[in-house]
């Protein structure tokens, strides 16, 4: 398992494929004999981040220490990055070179160019449903934003790997690969081109399901904990003087209220009238504005006239 204090330029002796990753980071070449860390540092790329994905991807290490140091922009930047290089570079270039390699006149060569194209389509497909809701979904959350009832699993249920037509492509060429020396040669490095990028998806689409959405289940609770507490906060805010305008008789109510008491046993417990119940908790709806007992609970609660244990919730 690579550590922060490990020299860069190890990791790359280790496992090339790191090259690959460090530009999808952000991390440019030249760094020396700097540790991981100090060029993560450097280079604005948070360290645990980095080697979380570097260790899941490259060695299989699937413990995460803590998952609430994961720096989500990190893992944006990082996916955004995959996408453009894969989209933009990846795929137009293996293109290009199964062109090239193949001959347009033979109907088994257009055959597997259209599978090809057909493959190509569905990835850019699937990635531009990403980039078009998943990654503004989680600017969103970044900028504390919450998005009414959506969360990343419904996001993620629309991601699947796309195998099948890459492997019927890579078979037709296995076994289409003409004698002709020059273009089996051309062939051949298409085809480890795909092997390496069908690798490449399979590395991108873990690091997506067990790294990035677990990330982003824990900033979306931890939102929306907060959001409540905000709530909370602006209702009391709305009537900071409204625990002094209460008297003690109304605090009595709200407290036997927030304990699940009907009006006719909070008439015995405090040894009034029932209507004089209704009159108490008229005037403390108005005092308060607060008209819901689950209000009034958030209302005892903050405000110290109950401990949250004696809540029936």
């Amino acid at each position: 398992m690579y550590e922060a204090d490990d020299k860069m330029i190890n990791l790359i002796a280790d496992n090339y494929n790191l090259l690959e990753s460090l530009g999808r980071f952000g991390i440019n070449l030249g760094f020396g004999d700097k540790t991981v860390k100090e060029v993560c540092e450097d280079q604005g790329v948070d360290t645990y981040t980095f080697l979380a994905v570097v260790n899941y991807s490259m060695n299989g290490y699937h413990h995460l220490d803590d998952n609430r140091r994961m720096s989500v922009p990190t893992l944006l930047h990082y996916l955004k990055a995959s996408h453009e290089y894969f989209l933009g570079f990846q795929l137009p270039n293996i293109r290009k070179e199964l062109r090239e390699a193949l001959d347009e006149n033979d109907n088994l060569a257009r055959l597997i160019m259209k599978l090809y194209n057909s493959y190509a389509h569905e990835i850019q497909l699937h990635m531009k449903y990403e980039e078009e809701n998943v990654f503004p979904y989680v600017d969103k959350l970044l900028k504390k934003e919450i998005t009414g009832d959506d969360d990343i699993d419904t996001f993620s249920k629309h991601h699947k790997q796309i195998t099948q037509r890459l492997r019927e492509l890579k078979n037709i060429i296995i076994k289409y690969l003409p004698s002709d020396t020059q273009r089996n040669n051309k062939l051949t490095a298409v085809l480890y081109d795909l092997y390496k990028n069908e690798e490449w998806l399979g590395q991108h689409a873990e690091v997506e399901d067990h790294i990035f959405v677990p990330a982003i289940r824990l900033l979306e609770r931890q939102l929306k904990q907060n959001d409540v507490s905000v709530k909370i906060s602006k209702m009391i805010s709305l009537n900071p003087n409204n625990n002094d305008a209460l008297s003690d008789r109304e605090k009595d109510v709200i407290i036997s209220l927030v304990q699940g008491m009907t009006n006719k046993e909070i008439a015995d417990h405090l040894c009034i009238s029932t209507n004089t119940v209704i009159t108490h908790r008229r005037n403390i709806a108005r005092k308060l504005q607060i008209h819901s007992p689950a209000g009034l609970t958030i209302y005892a609660i903050v405000n110290n006239l109950v401990d949250i244990s004696a809540v029936k919730l």
